[in-house]
């Protein structure tokens, strides 16, 4: 019997030690049929981001090809005509989740240490390098003052460019997570200024990207960071394209208590941890389940929100009418708001955003659309209902 893969995220450790894995990769196809150049998926935390950022990674990465195509085998892209463009593209893969820091200085210290890991990943590059470009180099890979750390990303795309002669692709796991702590602890303009060059650089107009992927909670400073990037598309919890990407269907949950034999009623575990509506899609949270199955009980496992600063805040500065609505909930009511798809978090402190943040964040969920952007909302299930009783 498969190992219970509780906190997991990389794909090629959960297939080679035998851990059970539900199958998402028929959504490579769906990207690699996708127009866009540029993906932002948003999702509340724990439904499994990371891991199918790793999955890409292992599934495009020209660098052992052959060893990562075994991972795929018995998967439905195997059988896929779309399994030719296994093992193809140069990748960069990073991510941003520890990126935080109490101050900026903290901040772009942790993250000339990660751009220098990255560069060591492409040591075997330099030899190829003209000889400016090796100087480039060797400032990120020796962390100095004058390195262009905001144009390091579009660099190594060149670098790797050059020396496989085929496009790259980038992906950016978490790419709000700086940003959100620095608002948190009060350098928000410095780390917009700073990531607003630093993501366009590498994902605007840059003719040596495939393809970026980029996974966050939020869509963070729509007039900041992504400033002219007319090659972005966003899908959000909202959208019914790549709906059950992230998170586990009701077939698939039942298809994993079923093979754990665990006795399970599906009632119950409806109560706790499903509840939630990406899309089209009835999703249930993937960690909590497999705490379920882990501990045999259900119970409230899986802190949802990034970071409950924001959320606290929020509620500790409630006008009265706000308070009395979400006190409703709890009753078992729905609230009707408008809430986009790509909301502007750059104003986070207006009254109105605590509905945006609350359902992209995790801690509600649509009912059901009422119109274009209007939404009846409620708590997804008692799972949630627990975490937001003890912030309330």
């Amino acid at each position: 019997m498969k190992k219970i893969p509780i906190g997991i995220n990389d794909f090629k450790t959960l297939i080679e030690n035998s851990y059970y894995y539900i199958d998402k990769t028929k959504h490579i196809e769906d990207l690699l049929e996708d127009g866009s150049e540029v993906i932002l998926f948003t999702r509340p935390k724990s439904f499994g981001k990371t891991l199918n950022m790793s999955m890409l990674k292992y599934f495009f990465d020209i660098e052992n090809k052959e060893e990562n195509k075994k991972l795929f085998t018995n998967l439905y892209i195997e059988k896929s005509k779309y399994i030719s463009e296994q093992g193809k593209y140069p990748v960069i893969y990073i991510s941003f989740k520890d990126l935080k820091s109490k101050n900026w200085e903290g901040t772009i210290f942790k993250l000339k240490n990660q751009l220098k890991d990255l560069y060591k990943e492409f040591l075997y590059l330099k030899d190829s390098l003209d000889e400016i470009s090796q100087e480039d180099f060797n400032k990120i890979i020796y962390m100095k003052e004058d390195a262009n750390y905001e144009f390091s990303l579009k660099y190594l795309t060149e670098y790797l460019y050059k020396y496989y002669k085929q496009k790259v692709i980038v992906i950016i796991d978490e790419y709000d997570s700086p940003v959100v702590n620095s608002y948190e602890n009060n350098y928000y303009d410095e780390a917009i200024l700073f990531f607003r060059n630093f993501y366009s650089s590498v994902l605007k107009d840059n003719q040596y990207l495939e393809k970026g992927f980029l996974t966050g909670i939020l869509r963070v400073a729509k007039e900041g960071i992504f400033s002219g990037l007319n090659n972005l598309e966003v899908y959000s919890i909202l959208d019914n394209k790549y709906s059950s990407f992230f998170g586990l269907t009701e077939d698939e949950v039942l298809k994993v208590l079923d093979y754990f034999n665990i006795e399970y009623k599906l009632n119950e575990i409806k109560d706790w941890y499903d509840g939630y509506k990406f899309g089209n899609s009835e999703i249930y949270n993937p960690y909590s389940i497999l705490k379920y199955i882990d501990k045999k009980e259900v119970g409230a496992y899986c802190p949802i929100s990034t970071n409950n600063f924001l959320i606290k805040s929020f509620f500790e500065n409630l006008e009265k009418d706000v308070f009395h609505e979400l006190e409703l909930l709890f009753s078992d009511k729905e609230t009707i708001k408008t809430i986009y798809s790509d909301p502007d978090f750059s104003d986070i402190k207006k009254p109105q955003n605590i509905w945006q943040l609350l359902v992209h964040s995790g801690y509600l969920t649509v009912k059901k659309r009422i119109d274009r952007n209007l939404y009846s909302l409620t708590i997804p299930n008692k799972e949630i209902e627990e975490f937001l009783k003890e912030i309330f």
